[in-house]
């Protein structure tokens, strides 16, 4: 085998254990997944293990390393599409995260939120990495609200509700995930979008340019929650397609 040849399998043999690690993570949680566990789900031997990874822990950086870089690819530019409309890639956003929780069942959370409450504490370097990416996800919903303009109040601080909405999707997660049902998250969500929608509403007043929201946003939320499976009333319109769940490997 050549240079060229060894250097190819080896960047493939390291991508095959963090996407495995990955997996188990998400699936079982940072200290439930051995060692043993990675290198029998991944095809390799220790030694290959060991040849890229010092240790368990530096795994875990590798895979929030790798979380971090598919969330632009896999996550942001994918909701960017979905719309043109600012706010509503707010939404559709947060639909990409309802509709992997009905493709797991509602078993599975977003893998670093999971993380960030499990090793958050007590590994920085680990740490430092789960703030940078929701860094990265805030500073993504920031600039969709910096370009709604005036259409949202213009002494609302944008980067407090970029994390607002952060926390709206971290949460209703976790209670999806709790509950077995899309139905919490829902519930968090058309709050959310009647936030802002009142929001809209006061732009609007402000402006002397008072405007009915329904025609403003094309909204139709009353706060309710729907049934499994619907498209909630909360998500912009065209995002009913179906997911492909393979798009979906940073879940």
């Amino acid at each position: 085998m050549n240079a060229q040849s060894k250097l190819g399998s080896g960047r493939e043999t390291r991508t095959r254990i963090l996407e495995e690690a990955a997996r188990l993570f998400h699936e079982q949680g940072f200290a439930a997944t051995g060692v043993a566990t990675i290198l029998r789900q991944a095809g390799v031997n220790s030694g290959s293990l060991y040849h890229f990874f010092s240790s368990k822990e530096a795994v875990l950086i590798g895979v929030l390393e790798r979380h971090l870089g598919l969330l632009e690819r896999t996550i942001l530019a994918p909701a960017e599409t979905l719309s043109k409309d600012p706010i509503e890639r707010v939404f559709a956003l947060l639909d990409m995260y309802r509709r992997a929780l009905l493709v797991s069942g509602c078993t599975r959370g977003c893998p670093v939120g999971n993380l960030a409450l499990e090793v958050g504490d007590g590994k920085p370097a680990a740490r430092t990495l789960i703030e940078r990416y929701f860094a990265a996800w805030t500073d993504r919903v920031h600039d969709w609200l910096v370009s709604a303009g005036d259409r949202l109040p213009s002494d609302i601080d944008r980067s407090a509700l970029s994390r607002l909405v952060l926390s709206v999707m971290e949460g209703g997660v976790m209670q999806a995930r709790g509950a077995g049902s899309v139905e919490p998250f829902d519930a968090t969500v058309s709050q959310l979008r009647l936030l802002f929608d009142r929001l809209q509403d006061q732009a609007y007043v402000r402006r002397g340019s008072p405007l009915d929201l329904d025609q403003a946003t094309g909204a139709d939320v009353e706060g309710g929650v729907e049934t499994e499976g619907e498209q909630p009333s909360w998500a912009p319109a065209g995002s009913e397609e179906p997911m492909d769940a393979s798009g979906w490997r940073a879940w």
